[in-house]
């Protein structure tokens, strides 16, 4: 649509003053998506990066613009005269809106990732599901569940680390108090010195669900009965205690518990193990047992509901775009529930991309920051681990052939657009922090235009429940990825492993990046696009969800089958 408006006679300015007034008067009616709201899917229109993306275009006017969200044209335009310093006003807005964005390290492929084609039928299989591979979730007990007549007594865990690390923890905790005939107290979260997050059990997981889910198979209590309330984390603390347990080795055996742990509880009443993280092994467990953990993961533990009813709220606006944000009362989820019977649900990809700091600085990667990101990183490293980092003795080229650097988000980008996905794609990004911010996600953001998260599609209302809550956000990031259609890590990890073991329970489509072969991918500056496009394919035919058996040492967590899946 244009607007249009032209004077024959200059020497007329009451005339023109009418008409001027007439034009404002009429304005909102002719152009009232201008004075609307825009849904969280749009840009604004008067955003730099909805101007920015005209600029690529052939032809250019000096605008009032909007964004049309499928091909990223300018619908709007108000013809006038054309600025007479294009190349500065280009400049000027590009700085604006990314003051110290990297420029990509892999120009060709990016240029060649950029003009890649709309969707095709090739693109289309990449949205099937997965076919029956001949596996089931299987996670309940061959035997008829039992309690013990008698507690032997109270275990206490308190579990360092992330939420998927605790999560492991947690059902870890599950299978010992199994293999003791003990109760369990609800595991005790430690704050995360990183993310300095204080949130515990119950504020992120369903504590009457779990404990009923379990009921049948382990006594479990929300808190000590008095006569042991004294057994708490400052307790512990301040001296040498008989009943805390600090001793327990990694992957630690049934019978390490028996001959270790059982005494105390037999003596005491409690016992109390610190550290507790990957303190139970993988192998040469009865299956029960084996079976007791994939329930305690897959089944007994679910969020809070208010995490699952903002969670559900993401999912239908990655689905249903044109829903606008209206809260998450009744009156809205009953408006959402009706638009989802009259649309065609849209299809989305989550994207994991931790690439914080911590991430970048450990693993010795050089990520074409210059020597300014090379000396702050080494700077970081230094006053973090004191130097001690195995990557530290390694070259980049060398790390990189070895499949052990993070992915970018430019690289995890054109990963995505060599497999075929295209600029259309509903891309959800589920981070807590890039190191870089968003001039460092500006390649990817071009790649996928779509790409949404946690802000762009929930207001600061609904996130003040987990505002600054590093666990809670990333259970939010964690309910929205076991609703997508395809899940993606851009670096190995225990949100990686965590959401891997789920959806192959599932038989959800995850794909597993091939970091050896994209290293070298990468490293290799002649490569054409079409050339890196078929060695990506080829190298991932095989890495978007197969059933994978797990191997001796390996997590139950990461690889469910054949332990908590049964074949057939």
């Amino acid at each position: 649509m244009k607007f249009q408006y032209k004077s024959n006679d200059y020497h007329q300015p009451q005339r023109n003053g009418a008409l001027a007034g007439l034009l404002v008067l009429l304005f909102p009616v002719l152009l009232p998506s201008l004075f609307s709201p825009l849904s969280h899917a749009s840009p604004s229109m008067f955003s730099a990066s909805g101007f920015w993306n005209s600029l690529d275009n052939t032809e250019l006017y000096w605008s009032l613009s909007s964004w049309d969200g499928k091909d990223n044209k300018v619908i709007w335009e108000w013809n006038g005269p054309k600025p007479r310093h294009l190349p500065l006003l280009k400049s000027a807005l590009q700085h604006q809106k990314e003051p110290n964005a990297p420029k990509p390290r892999h120009l060709p492929l990016f240029k060649s990732a950029l003009q890649r084609p709309s969707a095709n039928a090739k693109q289309s299989d990449l949205w099937l599901p997965l076919a029956n591979q001949g596996w089931r979730s299987c996670a309940q007990s061959a035997n008829n569940p039992s309690l013990p007549q008698k507690s032997q007594g109270y275990i206490q865990v308190f579990l360092d680390g992330g939420l998927n690390q605790q999560r492991m923890g947690i059902c870890d905790a599950v299978a010992v108090t199994k293999i003791l005939n003990a109760t369990l107290v609800i595991p005790y979260l430690e704050v995360n010195p990183v993310w300095q997050d204080s949130s515990s059990f119950m504020d992120i997981y369903d504590v009457d669900h779990f404990i009923n889910v379990l009921k049948d198979d382990i006594s479990i209590v929300k808190e000590l009965p008095n006569e042991f309330s004294w057994s708490t984390r400052e307790y512990y603390a301040t001296a040498i205690r008989a009943t805390r347990i600090k001793t327990a080795p990694v992957h630690a055996s049934a019978n390490w518990y028996l001959e270790n742990v059982l005494p105390v509880l037999q003596s005491y009443g409690v016992a109390a193990i610190s550290p507790f993280s990957h303190r139970l092994t993988f192998d040469n467990l009865p299956m029960d047992i084996q079976r007791l953990r994939c329930k305690a993961n897959f089944q007994a533990l679910i969020f809070v509901p208010h995490i699952r009813a903002l969670g559900d709220a993401l999912v239908s606006r990655l689905r249903y775009p044109s829903i606008k944000n209206r809260g998450l009362d009744g009156v809205h989820l009953e408006e959402t529930a009706y638009t989802n019977k009259i649309q065609e649900p849209l299809k989305f990809v989550v994207l994991h991309l931790r690439f914080d700091k911590d991430m970048a600085a450990h693993s010795a990667c050089d990520f074409g920051g210059g020597k300014a990101e090379k000396l702050a990183l080494a700077k970081y490293r230094q006053m973090i681990w004191q130097g001690r980092v195995l990557n530290s003795q390694f070259t980049d080229e060398e790390l990189r052939s070895q499949g052990r650097c993070p992915l970018t988000p430019e690289e995890i980008g054109l990963l995505l657009a060599a497999l075929g996905f295209d600029k259309s794609t509903r891309l959800y990004l589920a981070s807590h922090k890039v190191y870089g911010g968003e001039a460092r996600i500006s390649a990817l953001r071009r790649l996928f235009p779509l790409m949404e998260d946690k802000k762009s599609l929930a207001s600061s209302e609904e996130r003040a429940g987990v505002k600054g809550k590093a666990s809670l956000l990333a259970a939010l990031d964690y309910y929205v990825s076991m609703h997508s259609n395809i899940f993606i890590s851009a670096s190995p990890g225990n949100m990686h492993n965590a959401l891997m073991g789920h959806r192959t329970y599932e038989n959800l489509k995850t794909i597993k990046p091939n970091m050896a072969l994209l290293g070298q991918l990468f490293l290799n500056k002649s490569l054409s696009w079409s050339e890196f496009q078929q060695a990506v394919v080829e190298g991932h035919e095989n890495r978007q969800g197969q059933i994978r058996i797990r191997k001796p040492k390996q997590s139950i967590y990461t690889y469910p089958a054949p332990d908590c899946m049964c074949h057939g």
